[in-house]
């Protein structure tokens, strides 16, 4: 959406309202995204949405651990702590010369998560913080937006997607009101017809 969406709406110039904004956002999922090839699944958004196979999403816990750095330190065998980067946490002193895994968010060194064996062993209490953010974290740049084209995308896209729906039969219109149908009925005269043809 940033990369495809945003970037044209920007240098078209905005959207008059939010209904034009829907309106071009609409189409463009529909007309462009839906229909777009993924390189990692190698088909169209809309073609494994109609294959009809259900997907496991993550969980909100699944998606942060995912996201985790880790460590591994030794407790040390008197003082029950681990230093990592300056910093100094106390663990729980059952673990004093183990070798543990710190699980940890690089942006936020207050707050470490302790393993041993692959199992938690709860958190570790910071004793010394000198450093929050691990050094090897960084903020993502932002991009340098595009250059314009001129050429307004969005509404040619909009423009395609609405001319397709006009071709599409409105099967709701089609329907006439039903007095219409009772004369039309009235006026096949079927008195002729034997008992043998009603």
């Amino acid at each position: 959406m940033r990369g495809q969406f945003l970037v044209e709406l920007e240098a078209r110039g905005g959207a008059r309202d939010l209904a034009e904004l829907n309106e071009l956002f609409g189409a463009w999922l529909e007309g462009v995204y839906h229909r777009a090839r993924h390189s990692e699944t190698g088909e169209t958004p809309l073609g494994r949405l109609m294959r009809g196979r259900s997907l496991r999403r993550p969980s909100p816990a699944e998606l942060r651990e995912a996201f985790l750095w880790s460590a591994w330190r030794t407790v040390d065998r008197r003082t029950a702590s681990v230093a990592m980067f300056g910093n100094h946490y106390e663990v729980d002193p059952a673990l004093a010369g183990a070798r543990v895994e710190l699980v940890f968010d690089p942006f936020e060194l207050s707050e470490i998560e302790v393993r041993f064996q692959g199992r938690p062993m709860g958190k570790a209490v910071p004793r010394v913080i000198r450093r929050h953010t691990h050094p090897a974290a960084r903020a993502e740049a932002p991009e340098a937006p595009p250059k314009p084209s001129g050429i307004d995308y969005l509404g040619l896209v909009a423009a395609r997607v609405a001319a397709e729906a006009a071709r599409r039969i409105a099967y709701a219109g089609i329907a006439g009101e039903p007095d219409d149908i009772d004369n039309h009925d009235a006026d096949n005269d079927d008195t002729d017809l034997g008992e043998a043809d009603r």
